[in-house]
Parts: structure tokens; C-alpha cells; sequence
């Protein structure tokens, strides 16, 4: 069947003089409806011209319908023209709320946000009242201009006007506040909502996930079920498994998969790809290999979240045949996924492949490299301790070097204990004035494990005398479906009840099979005796022997830590993993660590 364009059915445009007698002539409202048909049926602003004109001719426009149903289509229609819609609207005599509503709404859908509040004034201007179906458009411009003081008055308004009950106003008040960071604001709205509806939790879940409050939005979410009256929709289920991923809290992440299984429509790639990256950042990377290899269709972002997935599991190989199986699919390579595939071969310390990528990623697809790339370049090399071309790299890369690359050389010296390099480039950072503590501390540990304590308290008096402190390291670790925290030093909590004697039995145990503390870890001046006992005091040290306490034999124990692993901590896991008999999977910052029968997945190399 051959579809006809509208402006080629001249029999509902043009009216036909009618031969047969007696017949009347077509009224005046079948016309009208069959211009409004016309119109919806349009695929660009030129057909819509010539259905406009017809409808001026026939001098229909004057019907409040038609003419509201011209602008409606105009303004909303993906092919629309704002200019247009304007000139439609200027010509309608008294114009109402329907009218301004719909002006409104596509200056927000076009991103012209101030024109929409711009309308909203004439609208007040011209003494029509505003409904409930203009304050959450309004509120969405204030909401993307980040314009609280606006936000405010239109909130006002919405007291004014009578439409503080309405649910449909208070979502997008909630909506509004989050994106604008004031939270106790949006909580307020909500608190004070006699009836709530799935939009209504989704959009306080959505506020908190977009400011990073990760553990109040799993809190949000628990207690929506425990009202037991709504189905989490999707976006609300997406948001809470971001809030999983974030806080590398599996359980309620799995549980959320379980939920979705059951509930999900159909297969959606956004979703899919968010379970996705759960599993991997929850230290499950088969499960995610699993689930993707399952994927009825892939995206850029699914590849990307894949590959840096992979990467952060010191799976380089993996990783690569990943990005290859990409490119067989036909998929472009963004700068994105190259910063992944670069970092997968930094963190497996594939070298060569890195490098060959890096020349591929410019010559093959045109990619120029960005001071992202350059800087996991950087840490490639800087990891294989090729510490000179590193250097060189940062010197003669074509953009001035940020306080990340040269804070990853920083690193890389510390790893291979080069005095020279590591003085020159902490100078580099100084001068840079990115106030990092770790700056100096990583300099302080270069300077310790050289014996150079003078040199060690002068570059912690300049931290002190800069006003920065270091930050203490914790872990998390999940045991029976809670999470619990422990900071190195502190034996104070509750939860280090009996933590004590386990460290001396686990120590003492540790003896016997070969394990002896790297004492060079402690930046202190002190004699070993002390070195020795505030290494065991260390945050890791303390989940682990908790989570031996409060587990059953065999079980894996999974730890969280704000802070890079030390390699002290890094030794004496693998020993436990060993005596103990447990699979320990610690998440260090971005990376993971799989320690099993006494050897972890990074084969050292970190």
C-alpha cells in the first residue's frame, strides 16, 4: 500500500461542489475535524503550512478548537517550529489556560527555558489562570536553569493559586528541589503529601541518587515497601540498583534482579546494561560476563560498562576480546570505551597491546586523544616501571598535564622507590596547588621507606602548614546482610568486640606459615614492636577478622575500603585466604582484589 502525503488529498482540503441534488454540503464541523486529522497526520512544517492555510480559508480558525489543536501540533511535534506556534498563538484572540499551557511546555521541550517563564508572566499578565498542568512544566525550566529563586516563587504561586494538594504539582516540586541539591526541601514536599503515588517515591529516590546520597536511597526504597501498597516501576528500580552498585551492596541488588525478572515488560538494554554494571562493581564479574553474554542487544554504554567492568577486575585479556567481539559487531569505538580498554590494559599489565590500542584508537579511528587517555598511558607505563617514558609522555603530550597524571607517575614512583623522579614530579604538584593530602603522604611513604625520616617530618609539617590532614582508612564488610565499618586505629566501636583476640590468633597462625609484617608501610620513627602493632590495627585487618567471627567456615567475606590498599594488608590477605580457607574479594577504590588459596587475581601487579 503506497502512503499519500497530506498534501496530496485534496478531497478533505478543497471543497467539492456537490452535483447531487439534494444533498447538503459538509458541515462546518466535519471540516474541522478533518483539518485537526490532517494536521496530526503531518510530517513536516511545510505539509503543516498548507493544512494551516486551508484552515484560515475555510475560516475555521476561529473555532477554539481548531486553532488550539493547530498550536497543540505545532509546538509538540518533533518537526514543530517554536517561531511558528508563535505567530499561531498571536493570532488567537483570547488565548486560555490550554493555550499558554501548550507554549509553555515547548519552550521547555526546545530548552528555551526562559522564554517558557517568560510566558508564564504574559500569562498572569493577561489575568488567565494558571492549572495544575502548568506548574510542573514551569517548575522543570526552573529545575534545568538551576534557578532556585524562580523555583521559589513558583512554588508560592502554587499555594496561591489553590494546587499545593495536587499530586502531580508536588512530584515535579520534589523533582525541582533535587536537581537544585535542596534536599530537605524535597523532603519536606514529600512528608507532607497526603496521598503518594510510584511517581512520587521515584522522584525522591531520583533526588537522592542525583546528589550521591546512595545509602539514604536504598533507606527511601525499604520504606516504600514496607508501606506495601505500590510496585516499584522501573526507573525506581534503576535508580535503587544504581544506589546498590555505589555501596557494593549485592544482596538487595540481586534482590532488585529477582524483581525485575518478575515485573519487567519485555527486555530493555538501559536496565539490563545497570544489572550489569551491579554485578561487576559488587565483585561479581562471571555473573555480569553471564548476564551480558545473554543480552539480546548491546549498546555503546553496555560495551563501555563491560570492558571498564572487566578492567577493574584485572581481567586485561577478558577485556580485550570483549572490545574485539565490539568491533566484529559493527559498533564505532567512542573515546569512552578506549579510555576503558586502555585501563584494562594498565591494570593486567598488557603493555604492548596498550600501546598498539593507543596508536590504533588515532590512525584506525580517529579518535584524538584526550588528557584521559594520555593519562592511562601514563599509568600503563608507570605501572611496568617504565618510569622515563612516562615522564616523557606527560612532557610532550599536547594539552597541559593535570594533577591526576602526574599524581599517577607520583604513584608509579613510590611503587619502585624512585627518589629523583618522585621529588621532581611532588614539586610539579605542589606548584599546581590541587590540594591533595596524598600528595605528601605518598612522598612521606618515598622518604620512609628510604630511612629519610628528617625529610619524611619536614614533608608532613608542609601537609600540616597547608591546612590538609590525612584521611583515615575504613572498610565496609557485609556479614548477614549488614554492613559494617571499621577505622584503622580505632578499637572502639562496638562491633570490635573479640576483634582483639582474633588478631592475635590470626597473627599468630600467620607466624607459622611464613608471614612477617611489612614494617616499612608505617610512615613513623618508632621501633618495630610499634610498627608491628599499629599495622594490625589497619581497617582491613579488623573487617576480616570480624567477618571470621561472625560468618560460617568457608563462606567468601567481601570488603569495601575507601583507601588503596596497602601492600602489607595485601600480603597478609593472601595468607588468610589460605590458613582460613575463604575466597576474599576487597574492593579498593575502583579496583578489585580476588584473593583465593593464597594468591589474589591482580598476580601482584598493582
Amino acid at each position: 500500500m503506497v502512503k499519500t502525503s497530506v498534501l496530496h488529498q485534496p478531497h478533505l482540503l478543497v471543497h467539492h461542489e456537490d452535483h447531487s441534488q439534494g444533498q447538503e454540503s459538509r458541515s462546518l464541523k466535519l471540516r474541522e475535524q478533518e483539518c485537526m486529522s490532517l494536521a496530526k497526520k503531518c510530517r513536516n512544517l511545510r505539509e503543516f503550512k498548507q493544512v494551516h492555510c486551508h484552515v484560515v480559508k475555510f475560516g475555521l480558525f476561529f473555532s477554539s478548537l481548531c486553532s488550539s489543536n493547530l498550536l497543540l501540533t505545532c509546538a509538540q511535534s518533533s518537526w514543530g517550529s517554536m517561531d511558528y506556534a508563535c505567530s499561531i498563538f498571536n493570532q488567537i484572540d483570547d488565548p486560555g489556560s490550554f493555550e499558554f499551557n501548550v507554549m509553555i511546555r515547548g519552550y521547555v521541550k526546545d530548552l528555551n527555558f526562559d522564554e517558557a517563564l517568560f510566558m508564564y508572566h504574559e500569562m498572569l499578565d493577561m489575568e488567565v489562570e494558571p492549572d495544575n498542568f502548568t506548574f510542573p512544566f514551569l517548575l522543570k525550566a526552573c529545575a534545568r536553569l538551576r534557578d532556585i529563586r524562580k523555583g521559589v516563587q513558583i512554588h508560592g504561586h502554587v499555594f496561591k493559586f489553590g494546587f499545593e494538594d495536587d499530586v502531580f504539582v508536588q512530584n515535579s516540586l520534589i523533582n525541582f528541589y533535587g536537581k537544585c541539591e535542596e534536599l530537605r526541601k524535597c523532603c519536606c514536599v514529600f512528608e507532607k503529601m497526603e496521598q503518594r503515588s510510584v511517581a512520587s517515591w521515584s522522584a525522591l529516590i531520583g533526588a537522592h541518587a542525583r546528589n550521591g546520597l546512595w545509602a539514604e536511597c536504598v533507606g527511601i526504597f525499604g520504606d516504600m515497601i514496607r508501606e506495601g501498597c505500590l510496585r516499584p516501576e522501573e526507573s525506581i528500580l534503576v535508580s535503587v540498583l544504581s544506589a546498590c552498585t555505589k555501596l557494593g551492596n549485592y544482596n538487595l541488588g540481586q534482590c532488585i534482579h529477582g524483581n525485575l525478572i518478575r515485573n519487567m515488560i519485555g527486555r530493555n538494554v538501559i536496565v539490563e546494561t545497570s544489572l550489569v554494571d551491579m554485578y561487576l562493581k559488587c565483585g561479581y564479574p562471571e555473573k555480569g560476563l553471564y548476564l551480558f553474554d545473554s543480552m539480546v542487544e548491546k549498546n555503546h554504554l553496555t560495551y563501555s560498562v563491560m570492558i571498564s567492568g572487566l578492567a577493574a577486575h584485572g581481567c586485561g585479556a577478558e577485556a580485550l576480546m570483549v572490545f574485539s567481539n565490539m568491533l566484529e559487531e559493527g559498533l564505532e569505538p567512542d573515546d569512552v570505551i578506549y579510555v576503558s580498554v586502555l585501563s584494562a590494559c594498565g591494570n593486567a599489565g598488557l603493555v604492548e597491546e596498550g600501546l598498539q590500542l593507543f596508536n590504533r584508537m588515532k590512525n584506525d579511528h580517529n579518535i584524538e586523544p584526550t588528557i584521559q587517555h594520555y593519562g592511562c598511558l601514563v599509568d600503563l607505563l608507570g605501572r611496568a616501571g617504565r618510569l622515563d617514558e612516562a615522564f616523557e609522555v606527560i612532557t610532550t603530550m599536547p594539552m597541559e598535564p593535570n594533577d591526576v597524571v602526574w599524581r599517577s607517575l607520583l604513584g608509579a614512583c613510590k611503587t619502585y622507590s624512585n627518589i629523583q623522579m618522585g621529588e621532581i614530579v611532588a614539586e610539579k604538584l605542589m606548584q599546581m596547588k590541587s590540594r591533595n593530602a596524598s600528595d605528601y603522604l605518598v612522598l612521606s611513604h618515598i622518604y620512609a621507606e628510604a630511612q629519610r625520616w628528617k625529610d619524611v617530618a619536614i614533608t608532613r609539617t608542609k601537609m600540616a602548614e597547608s591546612g590538609l590532614s590525612q584521611t583515615p582508612g575504613f572498610s565496609f564488610v557485609e556479614v548477614k546482610k549488614n554492613i559494617y565499618k571499621f577505622v584503622s586505629q580505632d578499637m572502639t566501636r562496638p562491633q570490635c568486640n573479640g576483634v582483639y583476640d582474633m588478631l592475635h590468633q590470626m597473627e599468630w597462625q600467620l607466624k607459622f606459615e611464613g608471614y612477617s609484617a611489612d614494617t616499612s608501610q608505617v610512615l613513623l620513627d618508632v621501633d618495630e614492636e610499634e610498627k608491628t602493632e599499629r599495622l594490625s590495627r589497619h581497617s582491613q585487618k579488623l573487617a576480616i577478622a570480624f567477618a571470621l567471627i561472625h560468618t560460617s567456615e568457608g563462606s567468601p567475606i567481601r570488603i569495601l575500603r575507601n583507601l588503596k590498599m596497602c601492600s602489607d594488608c595485601h600480603t597478609y590477605t593472601k595468607f588468610i585466604s589460605r590458613v582460613f580457607e575463604r575466597r576474599i574479594i576487597v574492593r579498593d577504590r575502583n579496583l578489585f582484589h580476588h584473593f583465593e588459596d593464597g594468591s589474589c587475581s591482580c598476580r601482584d601487579y598493582w
